[in-house]
C-alpha cells in the first residue's frame, strides 16, 4: 500500500516537476538553438541569468523540501550551474515553518512512548523548523536537551519527489552537453543517498559519536552529547549547548572575542577531518555554528555528513601542498587524478586561474588586468568543460566553500593557504611529501639508466625493419591547437641547444680551445632564449572580473 501510495504520488509530481521547470527548459533550449530546430546559439547576459536564477530559486521554494535541498546543494556545484545561478541560490536557506505539534507528536510517541513519561519537561513550541524535521528544547533526565523529530510524512515524500527527478533527468540532459549530463547525473546519484541519510537519524547519531570522538582531546570546539536511550530513526534527542550564532559579528566583537582565531580553528578542525579522520561534518553553514563565550566553536546537525577514503585523502594532501608551494603544474596534475579535471584540459589557460586563485585565497590585490584576462572565460566555461565532481568530492567541495564563506565573513582578509600550511607542517605532512618525492625521482633514475641499455637495441631492431621495408605505421593525427607543432620546435631547440652546449664542452674541455668554446656558446644563447620563450609564453583571454575577494570588496564599497 505504501509502495503503491508513493508511485501514485511520484506521477503526480513528475508532472508537477515538469510543469515548473518547463520555462526554464525551454529557455535554454532556445539558447542552444534560437529557432528551436535550426539557427545558431545566442549569447545571454549576466542579468538574464541572474533572472533566471532567481525564477529557479522561486521554483525550488514552490516544489517543497525535498527541492529546497536539492537547490542547496545545486548552490555548492559549480560544473552543473554558471555562477550567476550560484549567487542567487546561495542565499537559500533550509527554513521552512515547522509542523504543528499535533502532527509530530504521534512521531515522537511512536518512537519513545509517552512524551511525559521519557522526557522531564518538553516544549511543544519548536525552535526551528527545517525541510526533514524541527527541533524542540525538554528536559531529560536532569538535563536540558535538544530533541530532533522527523517531519511528518516526509519519507514518502521525498521518495516520491527523488522518483521525479530520476524520471525526469533523460529530458534534461537532452538539452545539456556531455560534461554537464555526467555532472547532474551525478548530483543526482549523490542527492538521493545524502537526503535518504539525512532522515536517518540513527546514522547521524553515529556520524555524531565518531566525530565527537576523534575530538576529545580538542577543547577549542564542542559537539553535543547524543542520548541513545531517548533517540531513535526519526528522533535524535542531543544535549542542548547554546551560544552565538558564527555570523553574528557585531555580537561576537561585543563579547570580544577574536574572530581570525575563530576562523583558523574552523579550517583546522575540517582539515583534521578530512585529511586526518575521514568523517566530516558537511553542513557547516552559519546556522549549525556558535561560539561560546570562551570562543569555543560549537558544532550543531551531523545529518548531513560524510566519509573522504584513503585515496581522496592522500590527493587532497597532495594538492594542499602544492597549492601552498604554488605548483601550478602539480596542483593541475592532482585535480586530473581525481576525476575533478579532464586530462584534456587546457593547462595554460587552467594554470593562470589557479595562480589567480591561490592570490585571492591569499587575500592579495590581485592586477585588475589579470582578473580581466582570465575570468569571465572561467565562469563561462568551467561548469561545461574542464570541471567535474565525482561522488565522493562533492560533499567535500561543498565543505570548502562553505567553510570559506563563513571564514571570510569572519576575517575578510583570512588566508586560507597559510593556515593550511601551518597544519600540514605541524602534522608531518611535508616530510611524508618529500620523502615521496625523493622515492618517485629515484624510481624514474632507475628507469630513466634501464632505458639507456634498453633503448639502443630496440633501436636497432627498429631501423633493421626500416631498412628490410617491412615496417608500416599508419597514423591518424589532428592537432587544431598546434600543439605537435609546439612539440616539435622544443624539441629541434632542445637538441639543437644540447648540441651547441656539448660541443663546446669538447672543445673546451679535451681541445682547449676556449675562444671557439665561447663563440659556440653565443650562437647557442638565441636558442636557449626560444626554448624559454615557447614554455612561457601564455594565452590572453578576454574577460570581465566577477567573484575575485577583491571584486566583492569594489562592491561592497559601491
Amino acid at each position: 500500500r505504501v509502495v503503491t501510495l508513493v508511485n501514485l504520488r511520484a506521477y503526480w509530481r513528475f508532472f508537477v516537476v515538469i510543469r515548473r521547470f518547463s520555462p526554464l527548459i525551454v529557455a535554454y533550449w532556445r539558447d542552444r538553438k534560437r529557432f528551436f530546430v535550426v539557427g545558431g546559439s545566442r549569447d545571454v547576459d549576466e542579468a538574464t541569468q541572474r533572472d533566471r536564477a532567481e525564477i529557479l530559486l522561486d521554483t525550488l521554494l514552490t516544489l517543497g523540501p525535498t527541492f529546497i535541498k536539492l537547490g542547496q546543494l545545486l548552490s555548492t556545484r559549480p560544473d552543473v550551474l554558471p555562477p550567476a545561478y550560484i549567487e542567487v541560490l546561495e542565499g537559500l536557506q533550509d527554513d521552512v515553518p515547522p509542523a504543528g505539534w499535533e502532527e509530530s507528536k504521534p512521531v515522537l510517541e511512536a518512537e519513545l512512548g509517552p512524551v511525559d513519561e521519557t522526557f522531564d519537561d518538553f516544549d511543544t513550541e519548536s525552535i526551528s523548523g527545517a525541510s526533514l524535521g524541527q527541533v524542540y528544547t525538554a528536559t531529560y533526565q536532569g538535563d536540558d536537551v535538544a530533541v530532533k523529530v522527523r517531519r511528518p510524512g516526509i519519507e514518502t515524500l521525498v521518495e516520491a519527489d527523488l522518483r521525479a527527478i530520476t524520471w525526469s533527468l533523460p529530458i534534461v540532459k537532452q538539452f545539456i552537453g556531455g560534461g554537464r549530463a555526467f555532472s547532474i547525473e551525478n548530483l543526482s546519484e549523490e542527492f538521493a543517498k545524502t537526503i535518504r541519510e539525512e532522515m536517518d537519524y540513527r546514522r547521524e547519531r553515529e556520524m555524531l559519536e565518531e566525530i565527537r570522538a576523534n575530538f576529545a582531546d580538542n577543547d577549542r570546539i564542542r559537539i553535543p552529547t547524543a542520548y541513545e536511550s531517548a533517540s531513535g530513526p526519526r528522533v535524535l534527542t542531543m544535549e542542548y549547548v547554546g551560544g552565538t550564532k558564527i555570523s553574528r559579528i557585531d555580537e561576537l566583537d561585543a563579547a570580544g572575542l577574536d574572530r581570525t582565531a575563530i576562523a583558523e580553528t574552523l579550517q583546522e578542525v575540517y582539515l583534521q577531518m578530512i585529511v586526518d579522520d575521514g568523517v566530516f561534518h558537511a553542513d557547516p553553514h552559519p546556522g549549525n555554528l556558535a561560539v561560546a563565550d570562551d570562543g569555543t566553536v560549537i558544532f550543531y546537525d551531523f545529518g548531513m555528513s560524510g566519509r573522504v577514503d584513503p585515496f581522496i585523502q592522500e590527493k587532497i594532501i597532495d594538492f594542499y601542498v602544492a597549492v601552498a608551494r604554488q605548483d601550478t603544474d602539480a596542483i593541475l596534475d592532482t585535480l586530473i587524478s581525481m576525476g575533478t579535471l579532464s586530462p584534456n584540459v587546457d593547462r595554460d589557460v587552467m594554470g593562470e586561474v589557479m595562480e589567480l586563485a591561490i592570490a585571492d585565497a591569499r587575500g592579495e590585490q590581485i592586477e585588475q588586468y589579470r582578473v580581466n584576462q582570465i575570468i569571465e572565460q572561467v565562469e563561462s566555461t568551467i561548469y561545461e568543460f574542464p570541471l567535474r565532481l565525482p561522488r565522493n568530492l562533492a560533499l567535500v567541495l561543498r565543505v570548502a566553500t562553505v567553510v570559506e564563506g563563513v571564514c571570510v565573513t569572519l576575517d575578510p582578509e583570512f588566508d586560507f593557504i597559510a593556515t593550511a600550511t601551518d597544519y600540514l607542517e605541524a602534522e608531518g605532512y611535508y616530510e611524508q611529501t618529500a620523502r615521496e618525492l625523493a622515492q618517485g625521482a629515484a624510481t624514474q633514475l632507475q628507469r630513466t639508466t634501464e632505458s639507456l641499455f634498453t633503448v639502443p637495441p630496440k633501436a636497432e631492431s627498429f631501423l633493421d625493419r626500416a631498412n628490410r621495408g617491412d615496417l608500416h605505421v599508419d597514423v591518424t593525427i589532428e592537432d587544431e591547437s598546434r600543439v605537435l607543432d609546439k612539440l616539435a620546435m622544443r624539441i629541434a631547440y632542445s637538441v639543437l641547444l644540447a648540441v651547441g652546449v656539448l660541443s663546446a664542452t669538447i672543445l673546451y674541455s679535451f681541445a682547449n680551445e676556449w675562444r671557439l668554446a665561447a663563440v659556440v656558446l653565443v650562437l647557442a644563447a638565441p636558442l636557449a632564449v626560444a626554448l624559454y620563450r615557447s614554455f612561457r609564453n601564455k594565452r590572453t583571454l578576454p574577460g570581465n572580473p566577477q567573484f575575485t575577494r577583491q571584486g566583492m570588496r569594489e562592491r561592497q564599497n559601491e
